[in-house]
């Protein structure tokens, strides 16, 4: 049976004492083998020997000697031995040592003094303590603050005993006249600590006396302070008004801890408007004051509270937080970014975008490896802005297109995504995008990239002199035509032969992607491959990166500037008067694309082309040779009515997000409303009155209700054992976020005493039992709570199983009565999240942990197929409500969720109808731990069948 400890030494097994030999060394007259042999039988104590044969040698020979290191560890030995026999009372021997304690703590050394006060502190037999409280109260008074400090410890513990107010019967006064006196900040902080605990209402005097000298007060005292607000206004909550008034004085204190306890407690004490302003503001200070990351994060979380809670509030101190950018630390300008683009109003939008500006600026110097990172979370961050109010876009669209050239494809890619979202959003920026863009194109190295610039220029070049820019920018960037001569060609049939270095390079890059509607592609990295000049054709390097990207095979890209061109000559003909000038393009553009068909059928690329974009291009070709004005309205305006959709769709999404945030919370019909114009303000301060205006609107609105009504509770009640056993025990299951909490209920249902009750339990997974329950003794048909922690350290299905044992005064044997399993969900770790459709595929790329599940069940119909595994996950659907919309017999969506630990679990559903009406398909889990794919795909073969299931 584990038992309490409250001593803690390293200690190595490789070479355990043995018991004779530290017996040996006590009854020697060497002071230095005494010492070690003390130590040696306190490290064997704390591993479970007990030593009994010890006790009387030590008393003998170790007691009475002077030496204050072996002083010091016979204190520490008595702390550890077992003071009492199986019965439960006190060792005779302890008598002797009761003599040893008392001329300690009348010894002239303080030192000896003080630890054996520290000892009487953690006894916690009345027997033992009793005769020393005469010797205990003297030292109250000694000069020395050591011996002071601890002796008030030692009277706070013996007075909380089961019998201790009756061994130091008036031990609050005199601990309360010696606060008076004391000066030393320790001795003081650990009387008003004694207060606090044993008598609270003395405690509470004293702060209300000294009032005006709190601010004063060491930091320690300050602190206990606090921890006594807490617990008088939880107790009496009417009265907080004049504790609140202490806590905005603390809020000044030179320590920045107080500071921090002050501001956390004011947030849960209190609604008013300038008591949060308060907390606000001295979390604010503490995020620029403070150095290590941590307590950045930790200040930032609690911003983050105060958002969700005081929106208004902290609106007002959004450029403060802002301050915090300057951290060089990404995950905390990650959550700064984050609070902040939640708190964006018309009033402060133009302030945050031009920091946001300035911080974009400052990532071009280059001096931090992690740079790009940082600018992709500030255009991630201007687009949210500009999102939400378009008329920030013009301040800083342009500056961000100076990075669509990034190194970091990323970043480039994020503001790719933005231009053309704000180019759609914006008509009056059109014209300077269009012309930027186009001065800029050249810039651009990213294969990712170039396909949002190609579609941007295709789509938006309305004007004449906009489409031949346009079309000449492109060609430009393509070089002379064709990509290669026949005597090139055959070189590099010669050289592939020969050299097949490059080429096995490229192939060995590519690996299986998923797209967005769940099917799998081939992703090649070729793009991201630098060749050498032999092996690219003369002019390429020249011409720029547009025709090297398309010369390493890329010729998805060549489709991409196959259509571009397309729907410029298409476009040309409405606006172009001239004839000849029409023909001239389409010669140009006609040439182009052949010239990509015969590159992608000839060798020197590393592979051929594809089917689909052989086909994309050959369509280009027809369209332009024949043209209609069907295909043309095709071409020209229904693509862009897509994207229009598209845009709307996603704002419509999001809006149905906030609407689904907002707590909605009544009032019940019979809860009482105080009206705060009828109440009495004599002797109210005005933060006291605001105080009661925010509690009367929070009962009124019904933000004092609580959600966990007793159904819920209920849910969550397991029952452990039969009603025919003679113990009856439930579980209540109380899931925190790293720790499982069992509030076991235990019932004796016979009409004996159940002696020595223990409940053992024992996991499977990554559980872990924190502490073992103790042993309790029950009387006939009484019951008794029983609390168990188990700690959690991944996201793993996991099994608690145990059983309950005890004993009765007839049965020599122990009985036994063996426990339900309780299994702990998967889905009490995981919630829904979002990211987005670039992150998810390169996390499913990355992740190596993949458990496929074949679908089966009885649901025929395919949406509500997935909106059932939805359910039974407890996942985010990524993929549009919009896409999944119609009846094709097919669907495919991507799902994601975060647990607690910050793992990631990806999903992918793809289902199709069978020709009997039946679903078939897979369902695919991937992740980066073993433990959540197998867990997650447990529950969803078990889930998947419906409701028959």
């Amino acid at each position: 049976m584990e038992k309490s400890c409250t001593l803690l030494i390293h200690y190595d097994k490789a070479t355990p004492a043995v018991a004779n030999e530290i017996k040996e060394a006590l009854e020697g007259n060497g002071v230095e083998a005494k010492i070690d042999a003390l130590k040696n039988a306190i490290m064997l104590l704390l591993n479970g020997e007990t030593l009994p044969q010890l006790f009387i040698t030590i008393i003998r020979y170790v007691l009475t000697s002077q030496d204050h290191t072996i002083q010091k560890l016979l204190i520490l030995y008595l702390e550890t031995i077992e003071k009492t026999d199986s019965r439960g009372k006190v060792l005779p021997e302890m008598i002797l040592v009761c003599q040893a304690l008392m001329n300690n703590l009348e010894h002239p050394n303080e030192y000896i003094r003080g630890v054996t006060l520290r000892l009487l502190s953690r006894l916690r037999e009345t027997e033992v303590v009793e005769p020393l409280i005469p010797s205990l109260l003297q030292n109250l008074e000694h000069r020395h603050p050591f011996v002071r400090r601890n002796a008030i410890l030692a009277v706070m513990s013996i007075y909380k005993l089961p019998h201790g107010d009756q061994l130091l019967v008036d031990a609050p006064e005199t601990i309360e006249k010696l606060l008076s006196t004391e000066q030393d900040p320790s001795a003081k902080r650990n009387a008003f600590l004694m207060l606090f605990n044993c008598d609270q209402d003395r405690a509470v005097n004293y702060l209300l006396t000294n009032v005006d000298k709190v601010s004063e007060w060491n930091e320690l005292l300050q602190m206990v302070v606090l921890e006594l607000i807490k617990k008088v206004c939880r107790t009496k909550p009417s009265e907080k008004g004049k504790y609140i008034k202490i806590i905005i004085a603390l809020l000044n204190a030179p320590s920045s801890a107080v500071t921090y306890e002050c501001a956390g407690t004011l947030v849960s004490l209190s609604s008013a408007p300038t008591a949060i302003r308060a907390a606000a503001n001295t979390y604010c200070q503490l995020l620029l004051s403070q150095s290590d990351n941590n307590v950045k994060l930790i200040v930032l979380d609690r911003l983050n509270e105060l958002k969700a809670s005081h929106r208004e509030i902290m609106v007002e101190m959004i450029m403060d937080v802002l301050r915090a950018l300057s951290s060089p630390s990404l995950d905390i300008r990650k959550k700064t970014l984050d609070i902040v683009l939640e708190l964006i109003t018309h009033r402060n939008v133009n302030e945050v975008v031009q920091t946001l500006k300035k911080e974009v600026v400052k990532t071009q110097s280059g001096e931090l490896e992690k740079n790009g990172d940082y600018r992709q979370m500030l255009v991630q961050a201007i687009h949210a802005c500009a999102v939400k109010f378009p008329e920030v876009a013009s301040a800083v669209v342009h500056l961000l297109m100076d990075f669509l050239g990034d190194t970091n494809v990323a970043s480039a890619l994020d503001v790719a995504v933005f231009v053309r979202e704000i180019i759609e959003s914006n008509p009056k920026l059109r014209v300077s995008i269009i012309t930027r863009l186009l001065d800029t194109f050249y810039q651009i190295r990213a294969a990712k990239v170039f396909p949002f610039a190609l579609w941007i220029v295709g789509e938006y070049c309305l004007s004449l002199s906009e489409v031949k820019s346009g079309i000449a920018t492109i060609k430009q960037c393509l070089g002379e035509m064709p990509f290669f001569s026949a005597s090139e060609e055959a070189e590099s049939t010669d050289s592939s032969n020969k050299t097949p270095q490059n080429t096995a390079a490229i192939v060995s890059s590519r690996r299986p992607a998923i797209l967005s509607d769940g099917t799998y592609a081939t992703q090649s990295a070729a793009s991201e491959t630098v060749f050498s000049p032999s092996t690219v054709a003369q002019g390429s390097l020249a011409s720029g990166n547009l025709r090297s990207l398309i010369l390493t095979g890329d010729f998805f890209l060549g489709a991409v500037v196959a259509c571009t061109l397309t729907k410029l000559v298409l476009r040309l003909e409405e606006v172009q008067s001239s004839k000849t000038e029409i023909n001239r393009a389409k010669t140009q553009t006609l040439l182009i694309m052949v010239s990509m068909l015969q590159l992608g059928q000839s060798h020197v690329v590393p592979h051929s082309i594809d089917p689909d974009s052989y086909e994309r291009i050959v369509l280009c070709i027809k369209l332009i040779c024949h043209t209609s004005d069907e295909m043309k309205k095709i071409w020209l305006e229904y693509c862009r009515q897509s994207f229009v959709k598209m845009l709307s769709e996603k704002q419509l999404r999001e809006l149905e997000e906030l609407k689904a945030k907002a707590q909605i919370s009544n009032a019940q019909p019979d809860d009482l409303i105080d009206f705060f114009h009828l109440k009495s303000r004599k002797g109210m301060s005005l933060l006291e009155l605001e105080d009661q205006v925010q509690d009367d609107l929070k009962r009124a609105t019904g933000e004092f209700t609580k959600d966990e009504n007793d159904a819920n509770k209920l849910n969550r009640i397991l029952q452990l054992t039969g009603f025919s056993d003679s113990v009856y025990a439930e579980a209540y299951v109380t899931v925190h976020h790293y720790d499982i909490v069992l509030d076991v209920t235990v019932i004796n249902r016979t009409k004996e005493t159940l002696q020595n009750l223990c409940l053992e339990l024992a996991t499977m997974g990554d559980l872990k039992l924190v502490e073992r329950p103790q042993n309790y003794t029950l009387a006939p048909e009484s019951q008794k709570k029983i609390k168990a922690n188990i700690k959690v350290s991944s996201t793993e299905t996991g099994v608690i199983f145990g059983n309950i044992v005890y004993e009765t005064s007839n049965v020599t044997e122990r009985n036994v009565v063996v426990l339900n399993d309780i299994h702990i969900d998967i889905m009490d770790y995981i919630s829904p999240a979002v990211c987005s459709d670039s992150a998810f595929r390169s996390m499913w790329a990355e992740f190596e942990w993949e458990n496929k599940v074949a679908v089966n069940t009885m649901i025929q119909d395919e949406k509500e197929f997935l909106d059932h595994i939805i359910k039974s996950t407890n996942m985010k659907c990524l993929t549009p409500t919009s896409v999944l919309e119609g009846d094709c017999g097919f669907l495919s969506a991507n799902l994601y969720a975060k647990s607690v630990f910050g793992e990631d679990a990806l999903v992918n559903v793809s289902i199709e109808k069978q020709s009997d009406e039946k679903l078939s398909g897979y369902i695919r889990i991937r992740s980066k731990t073993q433990g959540i794919a197998l867990s997650l795909g447990d529950k969803i073969t078990l889930k998947q069948k419906g409701k028959s299931s």
